[in-house]
């Protein structure tokens, strides 16, 4: 089994975050180096009741407002990614097919959300009510409250997105690049 993977990241904020990750049952090697302080939230169990057997995710955050530790839990060998959405007070992170609104101050759970396919990019502005959630086949955006602002599907399979001059920009598995309306979902003019 090859050892987890771990990651350090200064999020807007003041936030300072330790990612560690790793493959079909490492929980273990994963939570083995636990950081101490703040609270301890496990939400490997809105994946699966035995999450220990999948892929595992330890997030540690600590901040102006404190520290805590977030576990999660995939059915896929992924690389977990969160962006701070200051706004809402939320960090929202993606793991698998899961995305969660994470509260900055606390490390409670908000709420979550299972995408049909892998989630492959998070992107946010401040210029949007709704943060976008790009997975391989389908597109949404999710309100601070968890609520589904709008989800289209896509005829190919996602490799990318970004948003780029007030655009969405996805790009398929077959080299096409289409720009939508990261506000409404629909095909930018």
């Amino acid at each position: 089994m090859s050892e987890p993977r771990n990651a350090t990241i200064a999020y807007p904020g003041g936030l300072r975050a330790r990612w560690r990750w790793g493959g079909s049952g490492s929980a273990k090697q994963v939570f083995a180096l636990t950081e101490a302080g703040g609270s301890l939230v496990d939400l490997g169990t809105v994946v699966a009741s035995d999450p220990d057997a999948l892929c595992r995710a330890e997030l540690h955050v600590e901040g102006p407002r404190g520290a805590w530790t977030a576990r999660f839990a995939s059915l896929i060998h992924d690389e977990p990614r969160a962006l701070h959405w200051d706004t809402a007070g939320l960090l929202v992170v993606a793991y698998g097919f899961h995305t969660y609104g994470i509260e900055v101050a606390t490390g409670e759970r908000r709420w979550d959300h299972r995408s049909a396919s892998p989630i492959i990019a998070l992107l946010g502005s401040s210029r949007l009510a709704h943060v976008v959630v790009q997975a391989e086949i389908e597109t949404f955006a999710i309100e601070p409250d968890g609520t589904v602002a709008w989800r289209i599907a896509h005829s190919d399979v996602v490799t990318g997105a970004e948003l780029v001059g007030g655009r969405l920009v996805v790009t398929g598995f077959d080299g096409q690049v289409r720009a939508l309306d990261p506000s409404t979902g629909r095909a930018a003019d």
